[in-house]
């Protein structure tokens, strides 16, 4: 899809779909009988979309009718779901020329960023390995705007893209997709984006002391890699903005192993890691004045005479003992390792970790909003606002003593698994002994990285969930 800036493009063409905006409440008058008889007869709920042929002027003409609902009523995100919509109408038609006529009238600069975004997205679709796909007709989108409108458009297609980055990489299977090639396709992702990519294999993992994580790649014959991102765009700055992202390229579970339907999707755990890659992509793109370093410890979860067994007491690279309860609690074990590497090595002052984590955060928010942990105010309302700016809902869990009691191990100091009662936050919080006062959001993703069907500018499959929200906080901080 290409979308370019056509000035004052007002006529109608054969062989081209002309798209026009119509708000419930607002009234048409394109001085032509024929086209104000169809806006007259159109429902123009939200995202009520119709496409028709007319005749003008001896010429088969094709519009489309896109309901606004009523002005007052319409949010950021309505708008950048219509573009998805948009886009998903668009893909049954074999018209290469599409013309947004009435833009300008019915949008302003944030809502049009928004509905190139939703375009954009709602597009994807991620047929690789099928023999049978269809192929995709080239578009040219154009909008009737002028250059001052450019600035947003190229912003909705960025923040369009680092999601489709994320996208792509969780909807890779993990025979594709492993601690090797993703790193391979980090680097490959730096030299094109700019940013600085340092790979550490098993003996630099245990040089390092991080044991946590080392422990839940022992069961996998595939090597475990530390992938550091870094970007220096800010020079005269000391401050660093961390982001840390859960890489479980496959878990199994271990040998408290998932049930068979709960394995098949698990090529999506490394949500998080995809969610910090695209970010980092965005931000070098941008060449944002901030220094960001973003940390993935990769690794599979597997079973073999190597893994780690529940009972086991490991260390971390904290220095802080752990008793494990439960092999399919990996992801805090090998997130522990990775923030505390960010915060102790790279000299990160701030620091998010975002994980597809906890079947406990479906169940308290299903795959509508992100559970959110913090323990500083001033941070967590700069995620509100970028979470707010990229459409992504969040929700801050309480966070009381209770909660931390139950981590205590009893022969260890910390146990992986307290249980199932407030799980998402209890995860969050192991996590959290680990990171001293540094500032920290934990971000758990597992019900809102991946979609069961296609609406609005998601599409079935991974939802790239956390990537724009994270550029936006880097913008922000």
């Amino acid at each position: 899809m290409n979308i370019q800036v056509i000035s004052n493009k007002n006529y109608l063409e054969e062989n081209e779909l002309s798209v026009f905006f119509v708000y419930e409440d607002n009234n048409v008058d394109l001085k032509n009988e024929v086209l104000n008889t169809f806006f007259k007869d159109f429902e123009a709920k939200y995202s009520k979309i119709d496409i028709c042929k007319i005749f003008k002027d001896d010429k088969l003409i094709d519009l489309m009718l896109v309901g606004l609902g009523k002005k007052n009523e319409i949010s950021i995100d309505d708008i950048r779901n219509l573009g998805g919509n948009i886009s998903k109408k668009l893909k049954k038609y074999n018209i290469k020329e599409i013309n947004f006529l009435n833009i300008k009238e019915n949008l302003n600069y944030r809502e049009i960023e928004a509905l190139v975004e939703g375009l954009k997205l709602g597009e994807y679709t991620f047929d690789k390995y099928k023999s049978d796909k269809k192929e995709s007709v080239d578009k040219n989108i154009n909008l009737n705007l002028d250059e001052n409108y450019n600035d947003y458009i190229k912003q909705g297609e960025l923040l369009a893209e680092i999601a489709l980055i994320s996208r792509n990489l969780v909807n890779e299977p993990s025979n594709v997709i492993y601690p090797e090639t993703l790193a391979n396709e980090v680097i490959n992702l730096g030299k094109e984006y700019g940013f600085e990519t340092e790979v550490y294999g098993k003996e630099d993992i245990e040089k390092l002391g991080m044991e946590s994580f080392i422990s839940v790649a022992k069961g996998s014959d595939k090597e475990p890699k530390l992938i550091v991102m870094k970007y220096n765009g800010d020079k005269e700055s000391n401050e660093i903005l961390g982001l840390v992202g859960k890489g479980l390229t496959y878990d199994s579970g271990g040998y408290s192993i998932k049930p068979t339907n709960s394995m098949v999707d698990m090529k999506t755990d490394m949500g998080g890691a995809a969610a910090v890659i695209g970010a980092m992509c965005g931000i070098s793109k941008s060449k944002l004045n901030k220094n960001v370093v973003a940390v993935v410890a990769a690794c599979e979860n597997l079973i073999s005479g190597h893994a780690y067994k529940p009972g086991d007491i490991i260390n971390s690279m904290g220095k802080k003992t752990i008793e494990i309860l439960n092999t399919d609690a990996e992801g805090r074990l090998t997130l522990i390792d990775a923030v505390y590497y960010a915060i102790n090595n790279e000299n990160v002052t701030k620091v998010v970790d975002i994980a597809t984590l906890t079947g406990a955060a479906v169940v308290a928010l299903g795959t509508v909003a992100t559970p959110i942990i913090s323990n500083n105010d001033e941070f967590y309302n700069k995620l509100d606002k970028a979470a707010s700016l990229s459409g992504e809902k969040i929700w801050r869990m309480p966070v009381f003593e209770e909660f931390k009691k139950v981590l205590k191990g009893k022969e260890a100091d910390l146990n992986n698994s307290p249980g199932r009662d407030g799980g998402c936050i209890t995860a969050g919080l192991f996590i959290g002994e680990f990171v001293g006062n540094t500032p920290w959001i934990h971000m758990d993703i597992a019900g809102t990285s991946v979609s069961s069907k296609d609406f609005g500018y998601k599409s079935k499959g991974a939802t790239g969930e956390g990537a724009r929200t994270l550029y936006n906080l880097a913008k922000l901080i």
